[in-house]
């Protein structure tokens, strides 16, 4: 019998509308990453789905005129992206099916993470290293893979996979890393979308012996760089809520924190709230 994928992408198509969604086995959720149509009918069909795969939640990136629709509905505006949708913004909204899911026990844990990262500089420059820090390429995949696997019990994506790395790096994914005598340390990637012109900045981890170099901070500038070379101004990153490093790391690189996403996905070691941070590299 063959394995179950993590995820998959679905176009979906009707008489009145259009709709591109991510149906997510893993983390229990669907998400809809662009739409056009009619909307109530889209949503309908949305959360017939969500309910055939018993998911818990649904998450949908909204435009700004139709807010009040996706609420009319039962969604919440739980994080934001400015200019996401080709200059225009995009806002997180939510749907729950379980209480559990709705609840975060680790609120104002995270709120204080993010009040005590706000009381530093903005513009922290990244420490000298002497670590080679290159861009990846195919032959990398297996090396990924391992330091993957060796920083994440669990992650939202198959990334201990390195046939799935192979494959996203032929898509449309960067990945730079930082190589220690032939080993790679550290790895973050930006999955570039070319339809709406943005990317995600994700997929970082380094490894514990190395995590007082400021390795994340020069992979995430380089991807920045092949951004702006590549036309694409709207960067965006997702960040384990309860991450001090890695929000901070995004704060002082200029990042704006825009919203956090309730038990988003399972990550680390369990499911866990997500920060959203956002910048616009046209103005670097």
């Amino acid at each position: 019998m063959p394995k179950q994928p993590y995820s998959e992408q679905i176009q979906l198509q009707a008489a009145t509308y259009q709709a591109t969604i991510v149906v997510d086995y893993f983390n229990l959720r669907l998400r809809m990453l662009a739409y056009r149509g009619n909307l109530f009918s889209l949503l309908d069909k949305v959360n017939e789905i969500a309910v055939q795969h018993s998911f818990e939640k649904i998450i949908c990136m909204a435009k700004y005129e139709d807010l009040v629709h996706f609420m009319a509905r039962g969604y919440m505006i739980e994080a934001m992206i400015e200019k996401y949708f080709n200059g225009s913004d995009a806002y997180f909204v939510t749907k729950y099916f379980t209480n559990e899911r709705r609840n975060s026990e680790k609120w104002m844990e995270e709120d204080k993470i993010i009040s005590d990262i706000f009381k530093g500089p903005q513009d922290s420059q990244p420490t000298d290293t002497t670590f080679l820090i290159r861009k990846a390429t195919p032959e990398d995949a297996q090396q990924l893979a391992t330091l993957y696997d060796s920083v994440f019990q669990i992650y939202p994506t198959p990334l201990n996979d390195p046939d799935y790395i192979k494959k996203v790096m032929l898509d449309s994914t960067i990945f730079y890393v930082a190589v220690d005598d032939d080993v790679i340390v550290s790895s973050a990637s930006a999955d570039i979308d070319y339809t709406f012109f943005h990317a995600e900045l994700t997929d970082c981890a380094t490894l514990d012996a190395y995590r007082k170099h400021g390795l994340m901070k020069k992979l995430l500038i380089e991807l920045e760089k092949e951004l702006v070379t590549n036309g694409i101004y709207c960067a965006f990153s997702i960040a384990r809520a309860l991450s001090y490093g890695m929000n901070k790391s995004f704060y002082q690189l200029g990042y704006s924190y825009s919203g956090r996403l309730t038990n988003n996905c399972y990550i680390f070691d369990k499911i866990e709230d997500m920060n959203v941070w956002m910048k616009d590299l046209s103005r670097c």
